[in-house]
């Protein structure tokens, strides 16, 4: 068990770190200082005077002694535990309504949906307690009882935690997955509980510390003390603007921008052997030839005959909602597309898979989107429905609510690809995303393979020779991990002067003007340009602060970009086809530039 704690820590880790987050961290941030108007106040009170005037019980010896004099009694201020209360709340909550949501969801009637939107309203109740103080006193009244003010006082905050708990919808890797699979199915044992616990606990250190670091700049930055009221208003407006952005899952954008900079890591840490090992220890042993495939290889193999699909509680995109089954699709490649509508790594493969249900489908290859969900809200046959038009998706879609299919194929990620050929048998199958170009060359040759006179259409993707040959591979901004930098020796972590050079070699990368060269990002000062020798149809840069960002190429100017808050991916250029020029950005101070990436 001890390893099994070990595998959900460090996941819980990497994901609490991963773009998912995201919108989660600014309201944890704010929750972390944002104090009572009285609190604030008080401890305003309590630090500048040093003390407080209390008298202390009067004591006489005898009937004629006289009253001890009111004594100065120190009174230590009243510390700020609001960071802890809101973690500790999502630690639960989500811990709890991970293993038990759907329990008790089935148990009572209620609709999937209905811990999303407890969860929306828990937060739109603690936005409007930040505006108004009489919301905030009722929010803390369940919690009078408890006898320690301190307490007392951070019931609002608990509150706040619970919300962010229900809505909380991390990147899924296989831990997550095994979590929520034992509570779809309701087979939960103590390596399971031991698991969520401690998975919650490893996405809560980061928070932790995120709400601290809030609760720390509250408590020292004079702006925070002195306009303390204005700052809880604007927490309170953030959180319901926050809890609309959730509820229209306009988050999705901003997150399907950023590349999944966590990805190696997870699969690092997840699909490891040992991780594999004891994780599969949670299934059964249905289905076991799966395991002669290895994840992605560039090959075609026996893996089985391939599972049912089973266990589906309702179809889309067939006639009358007719459910389909793999024997009827005997004679035709079928490509089974794990995938759940919240997940933002399957938002980003989901292109690809239209492309080929576009491509190929008069050749003879049949899609099947199985959604697999991963929490309570997405099993409602409605939202997905409307999801499903909303992206695009005509392909047949199967509601796997009990996860049933999901376990029958020993899946483990979302998004996850299996790839079956005309006689019925699992030749090859792809965990999360990438791979695009060699899953549709597997393809194309399943479909010549069941009929060798068919015209296939040209391919969606270029060949990974086409697609790379001469491009400019990814370049981080790193003073560590830049790669063919090109002018005067970089300055670790302050701030130089650097001066452009008038040529750069192919793929090179050049700085001017002032800037700050960091393990993490480059940060600009004063005239901060940067420059690329390039040559892609596309070039993007990951960038974070607030300012502009002026794109020229070739000494034309092309774009102007405004940049404003987290890190996101910005596109540069597009163009038809692949081209070589000079790529120069010439930004305002305070940019953070992280990485360019070429396609």
């Amino acid at each position: 068990m001890l390893t099994l704690i070990l595998i959900g820590l460090l996941g819980g880790l990497i994901t609490a770190v991963s773009p998912c987050i995201l919108p989660v961290l600014p309201v944890v941030f704010l929750a972390g200082g944002t104090e009572s108007d009285t609190e604030a106040e008080a401890d305003d009170g309590n630090e500048a005077e040093g003390r407080s005037r209390a008298p202390e019980t009067a004591e006489t010896d005898g009937p004629g002694d006289t009253l001890v004099a009111p004594v100065l009694r120190k009174q230590a201020p009243r510390r700020n535990r609001r960071p802890y209360a809101v973690v500790t709340g999502l630690v639960i909550s989500f811990s709890f309504f991970a293993l038990l949501g759907v329990t008790l969801i089935s148990a009572l009637g209620l609709p999937d949906d209905i811990l999303r939107y407890v969860g929306l309203a828990l937060l739109v109740m603690i936005g409007l307690a930040l505006i108004f103080p009489r919301v905030e006193s009722l929010l803390e009244k369940p919690f009078a009882r408890i006898p320690q003010r301190q307490v007392n006082k951070e019931g609002s905050a608990f509150v706040l935690g619970v919300g962010l708990g229900l809505l909380y919808v991390p990147c899924a890797g296989p831990v997550l997955a095994a979590i929520t699979v034992a509570g779809a199915r309701g087979t939960i044992s103590a390596d399971i509980v031991a698991l969520t616990v401690s998975f919650a606990v490893g996405t809560a250190i980061p928070l932790l510390a995120f709400a601290l670091a809030g609760r720390r700049v509250s408590a020292r930055v004079a702006a925070f003390r002195t306009r303390a009221r204005k700052l809880r208003i604007g927490a309170g407006v953030l959180m319901i603007v926050l809890a609309c952005a959730l509820a229209f899952n306009v988050t999705d954008a901003i997150q399907r921008a950023l590349p999944n900079y966590t990805a190696a890591a997870q699969r690092k840490v997840e699909d490891s052997d040992t991780a594999r090992q004891k994780l599969s220890g949670l299934y059964d042993n249905s289905n076991k030839e799966l395991a002669r495939c290895e994840d992605g290889v560039d090959e075609l193999r026996s893996c089985g005959p391939a599972p049912a699909v089973a266990g589906i509680s309702k179809w889309l995109n067939t006639p009358a909602g007719q459910p389909i089954t793999l024997k009827s699709l005997h004679g035709k490649v079928v490509l089974i597309d794990f995938w759940t509508y919240s997940c933002i790594n399957c938002q980003r493969s989901l292109p690809h898979v239209k492309a080929w249900e576009r491509a190929y489908k008069d050749s003879g290859l049949q899609i099947i989107g199985v959604h697999a969900p991963e929490f309570a809200f997405e099993k409602d046959a409605g939202n997905v429905a409307d999801q499903t038009r909303k992206m695009g998706i005509t392909y047949p879609v199967a509601l796997d609510n009990k996860l049933t299919t999901w376990n029958n194929y020993r899946n483990r990620f979302w998004p996850a690809k299996y790839l079956i050929d005309a006689q019925g048998t699992v030749r090859y199958f792809k965990f999360g995303e990438g791979k695009y170009d060699q899953t549709e060359n597997l393809i194309r040759r399943l479909l010549k393979q069941a009929n060798p006179a068919v015209q296939l259409p040209p391919a969606t993707h270029q060949s990974d020779d086409a697609l790379t040959k001469d491009r400019t591979p990814e370049t981080y901004l790193s003073n560590l991990r830049i790669r063919n930098y090109v002018g005067e020796p970089l300055a670790d972590d302050k701030a130089k002067a650097y001066h452009l050079p008038a040529t750069i070699p192919a793929d090179g990368i050049a700085l001017g003007g002032t800037w700050t060269a960091g393990y993490e990002h480059f940060t600009a000062g004063p005239d901060a340009k940067i420059a690329l020798n390039y040559r892609a149809r596309k070039a993007n840069v990951v960038l974070a602060g607030t300012g502009t960002v002026k794109v020229s190429v070739d000494g034309k100017t092309v774009k102007t970009l405004h940049v404003t808050g987290t890190p996101t991916l910005y596109n540069l250029v597009d163009t038809p086809d692949a081209q070589r020029a000079r790529l120069e950005l010439s930004t305002t101070t305070g940019i953070r530039a992280y990485s360019f990436t070429f396609g």
